[in-house]
């Protein structure tokens, strides 16, 4: 995005907008981001609830609810335009090269279906391969997410799992076909700690050891600083900061990302856990220039008035902010 690369990125999204029409007037609920993501990389993208972080990854994958809809920009993978394909374009490269796993493990898996058949069915949709093969590679893919026993439990049903189970069902069926992207929306948001922590080793040892790139939505920056190679940050619709995950922890350009960072609970109890004052705008009636200019303490007169360009601090770093660019470049 911000450096001259030899290689085409693996997925390069440009000036995407997502809108819902309203009865009080058209949500843009993600409004002209562009980020790109190359083969083998993870990037972490971050934000409040209503961010757009999910809807963002909805999108690139074909899964806006309606009527949720792709309004302006282009989603580039693999070299071709993947926004514009039809719905059973769409579903074919879902799967074969693009895969997802979402927070709630149950919205991905059929309780009617045992996960032996949700697997097996998956991978003969995009794979030419016999029953039996189908069925040794299921439990491969068990076993390689974890899960003890797998010969016997791939004849059980969902709800005969953990939720910690389920979702590295889930990943399971990610993995199905070896895709070359993997979007994690909050994988571990409905787990307890310590079974977050088993996924998302699981995860990462998975994504390494397949090589496949993957985007990571989550609010928990302690995910995106084990796990990411790069961050986006993002606040209501917009991307705000892009950076190396080094550089964002070492030195935040964006007032809200060094308020984000800010309210995260530190080790030391002398540190003050500082909250973010006011509120996320409403998306349908936003503030004008950049939305957070309300909430800001740097704001100047110039915030009000447009929303500021991304703007390159160094070679791994950019950021949308007019104090910051100011202050840093």
């Amino acid at each position: 995005m911000s450096q001259i690369r030899n290689m085409e990125p693996l997925l390069r999204v440009e000036n995407l907008r997502v809108e819902f029409p309203t009865r009080r007037g058209t949500l843009v609920a993600v409004d002209d981001i562009s980020f790109h993501i190359d083969e083998g990389e993870v990037l972490g993208v971050v934000g409040e609830s209503g961010a757009g972080k999910s809807l963002t990854g909805a999108a690139i994958i074909g899964l806006l609810e309606p009527p949720g809809r792709v309004a302006d920009g282009q989603i580039v993978f693999n070299g071709n335009r993947i926004d514009n394909l039809s719905y059973e374009q769409m579903r074919r490269l879902r799967g074969a090269q693009i895969a997802m796993v979402f927070q709630d493990p149950l919205t991905s898996l059929n309780p009617l279906y045992t996960v032996g058949k949700q697997l097996t069915e998956t991978i003969r949709t995009h794979v030419t391969i016999d029953e039996r093969g189908a069925r040794l590679r299921a439990i491969e893919l068990l076993n390689e997410v974890g899960i003890p026993a797998a010969e016997r439990r791939i004849d059980q049903f969902p709800h005969q799992f953990s939720g910690g189970m389920r979702q590295r069902v889930v990943i399971a069926l990610a993995l199905c076909v070896n895709p070359d992207l993997i979007i994690a929306d909050e994988p571990t948001t409905a787990l307890d700690v310590t079974t977050q922590a088993q996924v998302l080793e699981q995860i990462t040892k998975l994504q390494q050891e397949f090589g496949m790139a993957m985007i990571l939505v989550t609010h928990d920056l302690g995910v995106v600083a084990e796990t990411c190679d790069r961050v986006g940050v993002m606040y209501a619709g917009n991307l705000c900061e892009v950076a190396d995950v080094k550089d964002l922890f070492q030195k935040p350009l964006h007032p809200y990302t060094r308020a984000l960072l800010a309210a995260v609970l530190k080790f030391s109890m002398e540190d003050e856990l500082k909250s973010i004052e006011g509120n996320v705008p409403n998306l349908v009636t936003p503030p004008s220039g950049c939305r957070f200019h309300p909430r800001c303490p740097h704001a100047m007169a110039v915030c009000q008035e447009a929303f500021p360009e991304m703007t390159e601090i160094g070679q791994t770093h950019m950021v949308a902010c007019y104090w910051a660019a100011s202050k840093y470049r």
